[in-house]
């Protein structure tokens, strides 16, 4: 009949009628939203801290911020969404999915340091995106900050300052003194209004997935940026193959909202399961449709995987047995969030080498439980923890298993360990000794003296020399040393299991009953590698 037909997902065809039907007049100004972006170590985390005028680098692990933060602040009157994306370049993924939801891209080059790798990637995926670039030049209160050779560093890539007579905007800041911040700020407002971004508060509301995590007290949560419409509590939405209602929202700094307008980052509750990082979050008016369409989509989702599985042939078994060369590490991962879970996943995965194949059967979020300790030791795999925890059973079943569980903080250090286990080399390793742990019962805020908590030590011994990791939901919240041990009024240096105890930590005061404070010591000891 001379028609061609078109194959559109659910969230288009929804999408679409709203599209046609909307009006010019529902259309009203959004706040733009800014990723910043650029190489590890020049300062992103920093400057966005010193425009927020709080402090996220020091809690990050290792001072490398590890998830997607988004954030709002609000200058003359208007409000602007920021995205803070890691730096580190195992994050790319993550990175790229930030710039899916961004309007202005905000790059960070130092002063004294230059154009570097991470820059070239970041002006890469903001021309990919076709997103405009504001400049910022951090760190220019140094004595070696050069902000002229970074300027013809970018003019040598396409990105021509204004005063130069080019069209990129390029302020040079200062994250630490607090430099020209409103200057920058100023100009983010001034290319928003070039780009003319408008929204329709009045239509369902439609957005991304920023990052995901399985919560112990408040089940899947995911962080959404809205990017059109409004959200409300009480709505229906589908979110990938994830449907779910809104039960709560809570903006960037944890306050309860009963709606979200375009360009505000909220955190959601309510969902059936975790989503995937980057999926679109639309509400939903038809519920039997949507549920039919996840069904539909989770159905897909398993055949996929199952598809992805490799299967040995027996040619190349054959053929390695010949050789007698590669070996095989099976990893299985589990992280606290999804977006990393992913991220690590493709990062140890790359490790491979033709010697020693690194294979991830099972990623995952949340704790690791008995069932990845039971797969682990059906398939004599590794165990890796990224800023999780082990549950109780899984550590004592793991022990009777001979199950290998490394838990890690910081990316680096991760494969700097796979590598290290991979071509052989575990010689002086730290292993960590496991001490005793203590449940948080009531916290107390003493002056002078800060934060002292209340405990009750439940097993082993908890010791003044001990190092700690505080506990959340078996999810690590902080690791550090024990600032004072007491009983009643007495100082002491350890405090056995059935007792209870004052523990105050070194610089830090978030404590909360229900947290428990795990104590350990890390001993050196020599690895026997076997052939």
């Amino acid at each position: 009949f001379g028609a061609s037909i078109n194959k559109v997902s659910y969230e288009e065809e929804a999408t679409q009628g709203l599209v046609q039907s909307e009006d010019e007049k529902d259309l009203v100004r959004r706040a733009p939203v800014v990723t910043i972006m650029g190489h590890v170590d020049h300062g992103k985390t920093s400057l966005l801290d010193a425009i927020r005028t709080t402090n996220v680098a020091e809690r990050e692990a290792g001072g490398i911020t590890q998830h997607i933060g988004a954030y709002q602040i609000v200058k003359n009157d208007r409000k602007i969404v920021f995205i803070d994306t890691p730096g580190h370049e195992a994050f790319t993924r993550m990175r790229a999915r930030g710039a899916k939801v961004t309007d202005i891209v905000v790059l960070v080059v130092a002063a004294d340091d230059g154009v570097m790798p991470q820059t070239l990637e970041a002006i890469d995926h903001a021309r990919a995106a076709e997103v405009p670039i504001v400049v910022a030049i951090n760190k220019i209160d140094k004595p070696d900050a050069q902000p002229d050779r970074i300027k013809q560093q970018l003019s040598d890539r396409g990105l021509l300052p204004e005063d130069w007579g080019g069209e990129t905007v390029m302020v040079p800041v200062s994250a630490k003194s607090q430099q020209n911040l409103d200057l920058l700020l100023e100009m983010i407002l001034l290319v928003a209004d070039m780009e003319d971004l408008k929204a329709n508060p009045q239509r369902p509301a439609v957005g991304t997935v920023l990052e995901a995590q399985l919560d112990r007290g408040r089940g899947p949560v995911a962080t959404v940026l809205v990017q059109n419409g409004t959200l409300h509590v009480g709505d229906f939405f589908i979110c990938g193959a994830v449907f779910g209602k809104v039960r709560a929202m809570f903006s960037d700094v944890g306050q309860q909202l009963k709606d979200a307008e375009p360009s505000t980052p909220v955190e959601v509750l309510g969902l059936d399961s975790v989503p995937d990082v980057g999926d679109t979050f639309q509400v939903v008016t038809d519920t039997a449709k949507a549920k039919q369409i996840v069904l539909y989509r989770e159905s897909k989702a398993r055949e996929q995987s199952m598809l992805k599985a490799p299967k040995l042939t027996l040619d190349q078994l054959h053929e390695q047995l010949r050789e007698g060369e590669t070996k095989e590490l099976p990893i299985i991962l589990k992280a606290d969030v999804g977006g990393t879970a992913e991220v690590v996943a493709d990062t140890l995965q790359k490790l491979s080498n033709e010697k020693v194949k690194v294979r991830v059967l099972h990623s995952g979020v949340g704790a690791i439980n008995e069932s990845d300790v039971l797969l682990a030791s059906a398939s004599n795999a590794v165990i890796v923890g990224f800023n999780v925890r082990a549950e109780r059973n899984a550590t004592s079943l793991a022990e009777q298993e001979k199950v290998d569980v490394r838990l890690h903080t910081i990316i680096y250090e991760l494969t700097d360990e796979i590598k290290r286990a991979m071509t052989g080399m575990l010689e002086p390793v730290f292993k960590e000794v496991y001490r005793g742990r203590a449940e948080v019962r009531e916290v107390f805020r003493i002056t002078k003296v800060g934060t002292v908590a209340g405990c009750m030590v439940l097993d082993g011994t908890i010791t003044r020399d001990s190092q700690v990791r505080l506990l959340r939901d078996n999810i690590v919240v902080h690791t550090g040393k024990l600032e004072s041990l007491r009983r009643f009024k007495n100082d002491v240096s350890e405090v056995k299991s059935g007792f209870e105890c004052g523990i105050a930590l070194t610089n830090f005061g978030d404590l909360k009953p229900g947290d428990i404070i795990e104590a350990f010591v890390t001993e050196r000891v020599a690895v026997q590698v076997s052939a």
